[in-house]
């Protein structure tokens, strides 16, 4: 892969849509990220990895303005977002979706309900309208008409992930995070579930940030990945880039017993 320009007159240039520059979180004494730098393009799907509790949770939600953050810089669409007044974050936030980790899905509300609310937060519309777009919104995740009207509690972790995806994707967002997406899946489901991103990012142009450990999900859906480790980003770039790598963690990652058959 070409590297990559700041350049915009450049043939390899590609729009930062996330930027991350010496950013500091903490919880009480203990530091969990320190002088961190991430970039993110516009376009792509940029794995995130690294070891259980090393702060990729952490990092996804510092960004999405969930964690505070003890020093740094965050960019987003070019905007500082420590610059921004409470009404220009609040317009921003609607160019993001966010799948958390199990879905988090509303246990009261139905599959319908819950991927309308976003859309009774932000925008101003009529019950029938945000029923016709919360079913496009199902259909486009690949569940069944049916699904809309189950409650959470009925629906398998496949559904969970796709109708939490569906959430997600409610306000048409430039965005998406995605927080262990195939966590919990069995081999076969997390595929289709990486398959349906993949798709999704095309038709859609979306910028996907995916906090994963799923290897099959980094070899067949990512254009990056970004490592973190030692509360910093450790290593990033394209699969090869990991492959290639010489650091501990990354070699144990990508060549352990698990990556075998992968790697196979």
């Amino acid at each position: 892969m070409a590297p990559q320009s700041s350049d915009p007159a450049s043939p390899n240039f590609r729009e930062t849509i996330i930027r991350v520059r010496g950013l500091e979180v903490g919880f009480g004494t203990k530091t969990v990220m320190k002088d961190l730098d991430l970039d993110v393009y516009r376009g792509e799907i940029l794995g995130f990895v690294g070891p259980s509790g090393s702060g990729k949770s952490v990092l996804t939600r510092t960004i999405l303005g969930l964690v505070p953050k003890r020093a740094g810089t965050i960019e987003v669409f070019g905007e500082n977002l420590d610059d921004l007044p409470p009404e220009e974050h609040r317009r921003l936030e609607r160019r993001w979706g966010v799948l958390f980790q199990h879905g988090a899905l509303f246990s009261a509300l139905t599959v319908k309900q819950n991927v309308q609310v976003p859309m009774r937060e932000y925008l101003d519309l009529s019950d029938r309208l945000l029923d016709e777009l919360a079913m496009l919104k199902i259909e486009m995740v690949g569940l069944k008409p049916d699904a809309a009207d189950k409650m959470p509690s009925d629906l398998s972790g496949g559904m969970i992930k796709r109708a939490a995806l569906a959430r997600a994707l409610s306000l048409d967002p430039e965005i998406v995070f995605l927080d262990e997406p195939t966590s919990g899946l069995d081999p076969i489901g997390a595929g289709d579930f990486d398959e349906l991103i993949a798709t999704l990012q095309k038709t859609l142009g979306l910028t996907v940030f995916m906090v994963t450990h799923d290897l099959d999900s980094l070899h067949s859906v990512c254009d990056r990945v970004a490592a973190l480790g030692d509360g910093k980003v450790i290593a990033a770039g394209p699969i090869e880039t990991m492959l290639a790598s010489e650091h501990p963690w990354l070699r144990s990652y990508f060549h352990g017993k698990r990556a075998r058959a992968v790697m196979g």
